[in-house]
């Protein structure tokens, strides 16, 4: 099995790439599994999406902690199952999301007991394209989402990935580059 991880601001285009490799696999009798997180179709998934629309600090810390609840129900439900290829889009850099220090210590602690993989993509956006992307696509926008808020994950985010080894993406390109980019490392390293 190839354990792949799509993580990344939001709007960096972290659903649609998993979608396009999902859809390139399978038409190669590929079998693949996909979870998207927050996730649709459990409690822990939809209790981080409605805290995300709420404010404040409380709301801040029930979304990372059902975040969190969610990813690791993924790894526990569907990690193990044999598929050729498990797609995680949100992963790990979801402590980005907390404040410091606290990022650190709980992406480190999460590191060490989650699986992790050699196919793990940040995808890197400037977060002014993000934030355009956001405001073009969105009816409403969740905590995270603006301007500032999204300058702040990024730096959070970029010193995890450089740290950590995670193949880094430039997201501001063509949908086309990057899933290019992302099926080259595939087949060449897997």
């Amino acid at each position: 099995m190839v354990f792949v991880v799509i993580d990344g601001l939001d709007a960096s285009g972290k659903s649609t790439q998993a979608h396009n490799l999902y859809n390139f696999l399978t038409i190669r009798g590929k079998t693949v599994l996909l979870r998207v997180h927050p996730s649709s179709d459990h409690f822990f998934g939809a209790k981080t999406r409605q805290f995300l629309y709420l404010k404040g600090k409380n709301a801040h810390f029930a979304s990372a902690f059902f975040y969190m609840l969610d990813v690791i129900r993924s790894i526990l439900l569907y990690s193990w199952r044999r598929y050729d290829y498990v797609i995680f889009v949100r992963y790990l850099m979801g402590t980005a999301y907390l404040p410091y220090p606290l990022y650190r210590i709980a992406y480190h602690f999460f590191a060490s007991i989650v699986p992790t993989s050699y196919f793990m993509f940040f995808f890197d956006i400037k977060p002014k394209e993000a934030h355009r992307r956001i405001q073009k696509t969105r009816k409403q926008q969740e905590m995270f989402e603006s301007l500032k808020e999204l300058e702040k994950i990024r730096c959070k985010a970029l010193s995890l990935a450089f740290v950590d080894g995670w193949r880094i993406i430039n997201a501001n390109k063509p949908v086309n580059e990057i899933e290019e980019e992302i099926r080259k490392s595939l087949l060449r390293d897997s």
